[in-house]
């Protein structure tokens, strides 16, 4: 079975620094999405072997959420978020969750409430909460904090854009590489390193906030 990984708490405000790209290289089969803790996992194991496999490795504290693969692929397949997302420059994100919610709060949520809003959940499908994120300059208010404290339990977060890259990974496609974190979007294996540099920096300022 082809698992999805997903690290929470790690690489937050310098804070319990993580580097995938080492565990990648130390596991097999093991392909490293971007800098937040986002693995693909290729071959026969179970998710319980995984994570015994992944969390001596981990910071004290941090913990690891694994999934399926085929529910990745499922919640991409359905295009969770409504048409108009797309035309806004609102941020797309999916949460991960640790645990069964212990709260069903009703869909959609805003955070905070009113016009005003910097979190949209959307809906819950599965172990997978999606939403936009807004974010303000002042007072910001970020989107697993709001998971996590609506539903109840343990909650790591991704921008869409990671979780397009873990599905296509998982249908077997060549977006990613066994020894390390996938190249910036739109980047491809001709392009001069320093293009590829900028590209990866895009999007890591572009998810910022978004990981827990």
């Amino acid at each position: 079975m082809t698992l999805a990984a997903f690290v929470r708490g790690v690489n937050v405000g310098g804070h319990k620094v993580f580097r995938p790209k080492a565990l990648a290289e130390e596991l097999s089969g093991v392909v490293s999405v971007g800098a937040a803790g986002t693995f693909v996992v290729r071959g026969a194991i179970a998710a319980g072997a995984l994570r015994a496999e992944i969390g001596p490795r981990l910071p004290a504290g941090a913990e690891v959420m694994i999934r399926p693969g085929r529910e990745v692929l499922d919640l991409v397949s359905r295009e969770p978020f409504p048409p108009e997302a797309s035309l806004t420059r609102d941020r797309r994100f999916v949460s991960v969750l640790g645990a069964r919610p212990r709260k069903r709060p009703p869909f959609p949520l805003r955070a905070p409430a009113g016009s005003g809003w910097q979190v949209l959940v959307v809906g819950l499908q599965g172990a997978f909460v999606y939403g936009l994120w807004r974010p303000a300059k002042r007072s910001m208010v970020y989107p697993n904090e709001v998971v996590e404290r609506e539903l109840g339990v343990p909650a790591t977060t991704r921008a869409w854009d990671t979780i397009l890259k873990v599905a296509a990974l998982l249908r077997g496609g060549d977006e990613g590489t066994d020894d390390g974190p996938l190249r910036g979007r739109g980047a491809s294996p001709g392009e001069p390193r320093a293009a590829r540099t900028r590209t990866a920096r895009r999007d890591r300022r572009r998810s910022r906030g978004l990981r827990a």
